[in-house]
């Protein structure tokens, strides 16, 4: 099944799947989360948990994200990704759900799918 919303990412990551198969806009978000380096996923990932609590209470209505995740979340990875990095803890139930989504490990990168590989 391809995934092509946080919502749908969400489900598939807390179903702990041995695979998932991202497509469109999604893709590239996911590339950029996965992307980023320890240092700076610490510093994004703290932004993000700051702006949970906020997202939750709005409903999950992350906008604008940049109000709620400040300059760290959104200068390391954009505010495409940031948006789709608070929507996706929101539908997962907590920033759990990024930490888990990067232990997945790459094994398809091409020009319309992302193949994920749970370790």
């Amino acid at each position: 099944m391809a995934i092509k919303t946080e919502e749908e990412l969400a489900g598939a990551i807390n179903n702990e799947e041995d695979t998932i198969e991202i497509e469109g806009d999604l893709k590239n978000k996911v590339l950029k989360i996965k992307a980023t380096g320890k240092v700076a996923w610490v510093i994004a990932i703290g932004a993000i948990a700051i702006a949970l609590p906020i997202a939750i209470g709005s409903g999950g209505v992350a906008a604008p994200v940049s109000g709620f995740v400040g300059i760290g979340a959104v200068s390391i990875l954009g505010l495409s990704a940031t948006t789709s990095a608070v929507v996706l803890s929101v539908a997962a139930g907590g920033i759990g759900a990024l930490k888990k989504l990067r232990a997945y490990k790459i094994v398809e990168n091409n020009e319309d799918t992302l193949k994920l590989k749970r370790v």
